[in-house]
């Protein structure tokens, strides 16, 4: 896709990189407030995840388009250890490390669509996507621009 950011996580320094990018990406696809804040809290969720448990991974970010609706797909990528309890894991009251458990529910929570793909050989892959829907007018404003 050609609008499609990426953004490398290495270290907690590179949440505050993914954040900006999500939200700016989410401002330019026209999301309301609060939405851009939405997905990039959503995102420093996830990004802190690929920190804490794998070390190092990637965050892409990629506009979505289809006759209805736009939306912004955030996947997160990385080749750790996987998750062993994939259910337990997006409970509100786990935590593997002895937090608050907020990441993974937390994210799934602010974001539309929420899949998440985790085994020890593979590491842990997690795709949201949050939807904006286009009403009539958005659509007869579009249809004037094709044809002007």
């Amino acid at each position: 896709m050609t609008d499609e950011v990426r953004v490398r996580i290495d270290s907690d320094g590179d949440l505050v990189t993914a954040r900006a990018e999500g939200r700016a990406m989410a401002e330019r696809l026209g999301f309301p407030r609060p939405d851009p804040t939405l997905i990039a809290t959503a995102i420093s969720e996830i990004a802190r995840n690929i920190v804490a448990y794998a070390g190092a991974g990637e965050i892409i970010l990629a506009p979505f388009e289809d006759a209805n609706r736009y939306g912004m797909i955030v996947t997160a990528v990385d080749a750790g250890p996987g998750i062993r309890d994939v259910e337990a894991a997006l409970r509100d009251e786990f935590s593997g490390r002895g937090g608050l458990g907020l990441g993974l529910p937390g994210a799934r929570r602010l974001m539309d669509d929420f899949e998440l793909q985790s085994d020890a050989e593979h590491g842990t892959k997690v795709t949201m996507t949050k939807w904006r829907y286009r009403d009539e007018l958005a659509r007869v404003r579009e249809e004037r621009r094709r044809r002007a």
